[in-house]
């Protein structure tokens, strides 16, 4: 009570807040030792330690240890079914067009997957608070990757958009270092977020800057993805509901002005909302998926065994390879793999509710937002519940880029973890 008490005398409010540093506090309870005197290591007024591994920080304790291992497992289920589920997708087309490898995206996958272990590694053993003190390096060089991708004879153009910087696409970077910036940004000023003109604009600001460019490639689906979780972020901050609001009208008037001078996008609307109207042009997409689905049933045809793979369905390794999924494992499959992922955001959900500080908080709410707004958006899509768009499946689809930044994220989360607030 006494430390409690000299807290309070000098300023500082015990708990979540910024008062004291989370860092400080692990300090501390590495420095557990004696001094070559005999005297006691100091500790800062207010901490003390109650067991081996959790500190007590005014009335809030925290425990310090292994990450979660039930949120890793569910990561390891995924990626190694969506390996396997990318072997069936691709080995066809692999074996057609990369002179007879049929492993040839495999084995693409699996460097892409070697790097996000060592990526997971490095952002799950660094303090979260170091690398969102960072984080703005991170954001500045997206951001120039970004406009590096526009300049002609630079980026490299394909399907009508570009998107590719030296064989990797710099929005995929931009995901993992906006999370970090914005959290970073609402942590500092969540007091101002109130505020529409000095917290809830600025906020905005930096998540036009990356929407911006994106649009310029042009790369709609990480547009949306990216800006939809930074919403998320500043919602959980606790962002006021009329600035939404606001916000929403030049968002809907800017969206329909959007799809009224694009011709592509204004087709995808009206194939959305019958593509059987023209299953033979801007209809194709969803008619091809929707009889992978279809013909699935309840068990599938079998591993291995899809027909619409072949020539039919676009981007089966891709955006589609859900659908080929669901053709080969039927609706058990498609279950387990909803079940996985519904698993994977509740878990996240739990670090998130026990972060030790806000920032730790927002971290995990932003990754958890990208991976599961992004699986959401795909299964919404090949099932013609959503517009076309290019929105690739977390963990299943061919992608060494995005697999190894969905890594990254997910070792932010199991570094929250491992600084739980204990309830």
């Amino acid at each position: 009570m006494a430390d409690y008490n000299r807290n309070m005398n000098n300023g500082r409010r015990p708990g979540r807040e910024r008062g004291y540093s989370y860092n400080e506090a692990r300090r501390t309870e590495t420095d557990r030792r004696v001094r070559p005197n005999g005297g006691a290591v100091e500790r800062p007024a207010g901490v003390r330690v109650t067991a081996k591994n959790i500190l007590k920080i005014g009335d809030t304790k925290i425990r310090l240890g292994a990450f979660d291992y039930q949120f890793l497992m569910i990561t390891i289920i995924l990626v190694a079914f969506g390996i396997i589920m990318l072997y069936s997708a691709s080995s066809s087309r692999a074996y057609a067009t990369q002179s007879g490898d049929s492993l040839y995206y495999v084995k693409k996958q699996l460097g892409g997957l070697g790097l996000g272990v060592i990526f997971m590694f490095f952002f799950m053993m660094i303090d979260y608070h170091v690398l969102a003190k960072i984080s703005p390096i991170m954001y500045c060089a997206g951001i120039i990757m970004l406009i590096m991708v526009l300049i002609p004879g630079v980026g490299t153009t394909a399907g009508g958009a570009t998107r590719w910087l030296f064989g990797f696409q710099p929005s995929e970077i931009m995901k993992l270092a906006t999370i970090l910036v914005v959290g970073l940004y609402l942590d500092k000023y969540q007091a101002n977020l109130g505020h529409f003109f000095t917290g809830f604009l600025p906020c905005l600001g930096i998540l036009a800057a990356v929407a911006v460019l994106l649009m310029m490639e042009p790369h709609f689906s990480a547009t949306i993805l990216i800006v939809f979780t930074g919403l998320l972020m500043m919602f959980a901050a606790g962002a006021k509901y009329r600035h939404f609001g606001i916000m929403c009208i030049p968002v809907v008037l800017g969206g329909i002005a959007m799809v009224i001078t694009s011709p592509y996008r204004l087709q995808r609307i009206i194939a959305f909302r019958d593509p059987f109207v023209d299953k033979q042009g801007s209809g194709w997409q969803i008619v091809q998926s929707l009889y992978a689905i279809g013909s699935g049933g309840i068990f599938g045809v079998g591993f291995g065994q899809s027909r619409q793979k072949y020539m039919s369905l676009p981007e089966p390794h891709n955006d589609f390879i859900f659908s080929v999924l669901a053709e080969e494992l039927g609706w058990f499959g498609v279950i387990v793999v909803i079940v996985l992922f519904i698993c994977l955001v509740w878990r996240g959900i739990k670090i998130a509710q026990k972060a030790p500080d806000m920032l730790g908080t927002l971290i995990v709410v932003g990754c958890i937002g990208l991976i599961g707004v992004q699986a959401l958006i795909n299964i919404g899509v090949v099932s013609a519940s959503f517009p076309v768009t290019g929105m690739p499946m977390p963990f299943f689809s061919y992608g060494g880029t995005a697999l190894a930044i969905t890594m990254a994220e997910i070792g932010l989360i199991l570094n929250v973890s491992r600084q739980e607030r204990v309830l």
